[in-house]
């Protein structure tokens, strides 16, 4: 995280959390025999006290395992940390949030008074930087290991201090989306929810709770990594990119907007602003899928989006993405066509088989052969279409054409 974002915030430590006793989180890792070595738990104690932060929360093991997401550590194993949930269920239920731990001496008494001191603070000490400019970081995720010896020496712009970018709302017939939105914020937006259902189990596959809370969907769009989960997302959504410089703006179709491997449709002091995802009616199903060598924590292997709406038995609308199989994420634009005026069947989904095949290009990585991921594009869209309608398609039915 650039220093120049931590100007009017509270930046909490482990030291900022002791006390002349061992709070409830403390405590709980102590009776749980959960401590690991002396570089994990201080971070495990900040987590789970930010998890305790949030008011009216319950208290459950799936809560617990999810703040803990981004912790890897193997000096313990993770049992006895995921007890230490049903710990904190009997000392802490009903008594979440900042005020109500401060007033039963779960966390320092300074907390409420951090407000007040920040308000008293000048409003903007850091810039945002100038335009003309090394650097546009956003989430930084990824930039900070790409390019992490390099930053502290150069010219940075910092566009998370443009809160404007962050927006999501509905508007002529798009969702708009700000380049400055974080996963996290994506996948908890109800408009988000509506559109796309499944959007938490999808965000369960990509990163860490902590990543996610910085990640943002632009910054993924322009890394243009081939295997980018939410720009696989976006193609198969269709999405639209409106670039800004200065009073200047146009917009861009995502499906165009890769032209090769790390290529835009770019000019250097353009920036991603905003996100359009056109709406769709009702009858619209969108799936995403994702294989890695781990289920989680992992970078994709190849992964793959749909969206597809049906009238009367028919296909009428189509949007096919698969990530890790070209030098760009790679809008399927044969295999989508193909589908139209379709019925959906075994004999259609095994015609696009041949149709895929000639539309990719991978290549052999540490994250699989070319054959490997061949066969996977071909099981992916078996998966979409048998998750999607599974009164019309199952797994079993193309056991046979292995």
């Amino acid at each position: 995280m650039p220093l120049g974002e931590l100007h009017g915030k509270h930046l909490v430590t482990i030291e900022g959390l002791n006390m002349d006793h061992l709070s409830p989180v403390q405590q709980a890792i102590v009776d749980e025999g959960a401590t690991q070595c002396g570089f994990c738990t201080p971070g495990i104690v900040v987590s789970l006290t930010g998890y305790l932060m949030k008011d009216k929360i319950i208290i459950n093991e799936e809560g617990v395992k999810k703040t803990l997401s981004g912790h890897l550590c193997r000096c313990t194993g993770y049992r006895s940390l995921k007890q230490s949930a049903f710990f904190l269920k009997d000392t802490v239920e009903g008594h979440t949030g900042i005020d109500t731990l401060v007033a039963n001496r779960m966390i320092p008494d300074y907390f409420p008074g951090i407000p007040d001191r920040l308000r008293k603070m000048q409003s903007s000490v850091f810039g945002a930087g100038e335009k003309s400019t090394d650097y546009f970081i956003a989430g930084g995720t990824d930039l900070y290991v790409q390019k992490g010896d390099l930053l502290p020496e150069s010219k940075v712009h910092l566009l998370n201090l443009h809160p404007e970018m962050k927006a999501i709302s509905k508007k002529n017939g798009y969702i708009h989306v700000g380049a400055l939105t974080t996963f996290e914020e994506f996948a908890n937006h109800p408009d988000i929810a509506n559109a796309i259902p499944d959007i938490q189990a999808y965000m369960s596959r990509i990163a860490s709770l902590q990543i996610r809370n910085r990640a943002t969907l632009g910054g993924n769009i322009i890394n243009a990594s081939p295997i980018g989960d939410m720009t696989t997302l976006l193609l198969a959504l269709e999405a639209v990119l409106v670039l800004e410089n200065d009073a200047q703006s146009r917009t861009v179709p995502i499906t165009s907007f890769f032209r090769g491997y790390k290529q835009l449709d770019k000019i250097p002091s353009e920036i991603l602003a905003d996100i359009l995802i056109p709406e769709f009616p009702l009858n619209t199903k969108i799936n995403f899928e994702k294989v890695s060598k781990r289920k989680y924590l992992d970078i994709a292997s190849v992964n793959s989006a749909m969206k597809i709406r049906r009238e009367d038995g028919i296909i009428r609308e189509i949007g096919l993405s698969m990530g890790g199989v070209a030098p760009v994420p790679l809008f399927l634009k044969a295999t989508s066509h193909y589908f139209i005026g379709k019925q959906v069947c075994r004999d259609v989904v095994e015609g696009a088989f041949s149709i895929i095949q000639q539309e990719i290009c991978p290549i052999s990585d540490i994250r699989g052969s070319v054959d490997y991921k061949r066969l996977l594009a071909r099981q992916l869209i078996i998966a979409h279409f048998t998750k999607l309608f599974p009164e019309r398609v199952a797994v079993r039915d193309f056991y046979e054409t292995y």
